[in-house]
């Protein structure tokens, strides 16, 4: 079965991000690759200073099977990042201490918490909220209160 990665887009602080979310996840980059590493292109028009330490794409693993990527958003070559609530990473915590550990460390000076980590009818544990960065998080532990 193909395994399912997020990806998230940035404008400009991709690796702000990334580098508090490996502090987060306790993991390392799997790679950087930045616009000025590409090759030049005699087709297209030259990269720009400004657009040459942007990140093309990063990658941090958060287990065996499961990665976080991401990008900083040029708009030479697509449209700018527009942040919003149409997507979540939802992180189905192993345990109540775990739920409790991702849920301060990613809403640490988050933009908004929608639902505080909390007990609730599906879930012993459940939160939402946008982080510093823009990005929507579910933190969810089921425990006892599993579906069917």
């Amino acid at each position: 079965m193909a395994k399912i990665h997020a990806y998230l887009n940035f404008n400009g602080n991709c690796k702000e991000a990334f580098d508090f979310y490996q502090q987060v996840f306790k993991t390392e980059s799997v790679g950087t690759y930045r616009y000025g590493d590409m090759p030049a292109d005699p087709n297209m028009p030259a990269l720009p200073d400004d657009a040459k330490d942007l990140i093309m794409h990063t990658a941090i693993k958060i287990n065996d099977s499961t990665m976080i990527m991401g990008s900083d958003t040029y708009e030479a070559f697509g449209p700018k990042a527009t942040l919003g609530t149409s997507t979540y990473i939802m992180l189905d915590a192993e345990s109540a201490e775990e739920a409790k550990a991702l849920h301060t460390a990613l809403a640490k000076d988050a933009q908004n918490i929608e639902m505080d980590l909390a007990e609730t009818f599906f879930a012993e544990l459940y939160s939402s909220f946008q982080d510093k960065f823009g990005i929507s998080w579910m933190v969810h532990f089921e425990g006892n209160k599993k579906m069917g």
